[in-house]
């Protein structure tokens, strides 16, 4: 038996071949949309909006997570909105931004500015590192 374990199982300790956590912030307060803004000056924002109630949402936030890899002192921050929560900061951002609202969706600010969204299967960690 000790020899199916081990073919079968994996050894969650082992450190060195665990990726690390997306760094998501999340997003909850409308307040924090004046300060997503004024962040976007100086790095790379990305605010992704996920439906807790949707299958294709929740498949492309594994995809993103698991293909996520840019290193921690990268000029990016990560926003993570529950749009069936929060909808009201989802609808702002619609209007502020000048972005359709869609679910998923991944919006890309820099200066002040949206310089990529994308929805479903167009979102992209791969596409968010090229903009870091």
């Amino acid at each position: 038996m000790g020899i199916l374990n081990k073919l079968f199982t994996s050894d969650k300790k082992d450190s060195k071949t665990e990726k690390p956590k997306t760094p998501w912030i999340n997003l909850n307060a409308m307040e924090q949309l004046d300060k997503i803004e004024e962040i976007s000056e100086d790095k790379t924002v990305a605010i992704l909006k996920h439906s807790t109630r949707c299958g294709v949402s929740r498949m492309v936030l594994r995809m993103f997570e698991s293909d996520y890899d840019l290193e921690e002192n990268e000029p990016v921050e990560l926003y993570f909105l529950d749009l069936i929560s929060y909808r009201e900061i989802s609808n702002e951002i619609a209007d502020r931004f000048k972005v359709r609202h869609e679910s998923p969706q991944l919006i890309v600010l820099k200066n002040r500015e949206v310089v990529h969204h994308a929805s479903h299967q167009g979102i992209s960690a791969g596409k968010l590192k090229e903009m870091v």
